[in-house]
């Protein structure tokens, strides 16, 4: 049994953002249906709390199959040549548990969470929305801005970073790749005003996005923040938007954008509208008036995971791509 082996350089090429914000739509309805199984991740911290090593394991129902991502989270990486996110994501058949592929797992988060969001842009913001707010210049602004352009018909951007020169950098890089012209900003505020698309996508602990600065009718994308000690949106955001999460359970233990407003008491568990999968599904409404603000809470699941993963690996056969290695995995019968 060979294994095909993925590198970084290759899964773009096998994951284009239109064909994973899909796939990514579909995973969700299955999560949402019960036809996955997905522990909570498990992380171990460094002792000095610069970085982490995370797990995150999976089973799907559709496609069947199961697998994990096994990723180191280190944001001092911001502004270095290192992803903050680094690892390998492994996938496996579920019907012997062989090991069909892996996987370079700092390119598929990247494509992966911002196709997510675009799933949750596509039944939650404004069918007119356009004009894109990004906070953070990270690997995922760029995804993210690929991933807006898929989502809705963009006729702005705007962009800030702590480091004007990195939001500079930033619009200038981009540009190429935007149908419009990539505004770099001096402050968040100026950013977000006036915005109806706003993704947050920073490795910041404390709220980079006032509730305050949030026009009428925009819709959110939260994305950098995912531990419980950490968020990016101050209290008055969440309260004032209707929530929506890519799955409850995780979001009531790991999601500090969620968790810090509750532990002051402006929200409780009953803010969280639904899940991404429930309103794809019809069972949960989406937006109701082109006035209220929508806010969708991204963790990132090891069930996106492992559907990506199966996408790149259905990809790479097809086309040959990848480096397939004996690994073991079937006995020789006379063993």
């Amino acid at each position: 049994m060979k294994t095909l082996v993925i590198n970084q350089r290759e899964v773009p090429r096998l994951l284009p953002m239109k064909e994973c914000a899909e796939r990514m739509a579909e995973t969700l309805r299955t999560l949402s249906r019960g036809d996955a199984v997905l522990p909570l991740r498990t992380a171990m911290w460094l002792p000095d709390r610069s970085g982490l090593l995370g797990v995150m394991p999976a089973y799907l129902g559709t496609p069947r199959s199961m697998g994990l991502k096994v990723v180191s989270v280190m944001p001092g990486n911001h502004g270095t040549p290192y992803d903050s996110h680094q690892g390998a994501v492994l996938l496996f058949e579920a019907e012997h548990g062989s090991l069909l592929a892996v996987i370079d797992g700092s390119s598929v988060t990247a494509i992966r969470t911002a196709a997510v969001s675009a799933a949750a842009t596509r039944v939650l913001a404004r069918e007119d929305a356009g004009d894109l707010a990004i906070l953070g210049t990270g690997v995922q602004a760029s995804t993210h801005l690929e991933a807006m352009s898929v989502a809705r018909a963009l006729r702005r951007v705007r962009v800030w970073s702590r480091d004007p020169a990195h939001a500079t950098a930033f619009a200038k890089r981009e540009s190429g790749r935007s149908p419009c012209s990539i505004e770099p900003c001096p402050t968040a505020r100026a950013a977000v005003e006036g915005a109806d698309l706003i993704c947050t996508v920073t490795a910041s602990r404390e709220p980079v996005l006032l509730g305050d600065w949030i026009a009428p009718g925009a819709h959110v994308n939260a994305v950098g923040a995912s531990f419980k000690g950490a968020r990016e949106l101050d209290t008055r955001a969440v309260a004032r938007a209707r929530l929506y999460v890519d799955r409850r359970e995780s979001t009531l233990h790991e999601a500090g954008d969620f968790l810090i407003p509750r532990e002051e008491g402006a929200i409780g568990d009953d803010h969280i509208v639904g899940e991404i999968g429930e309103v794809l599904l019809g069972k949960v409404p989406g937006r109701r008036s082109d006035e209220e603000v929508t806010l969708f809470k991204s963790l990132g699941l090891g069930v996106e995971d492992v559907a990506a993963a199966h996408l790149i690996y259905e990809n790479a056969v097809r086309n040959g791509a990848g480096t397939a290695v004996e690994l073991g995995g079937r006995r020789d019968p006379g063993d």
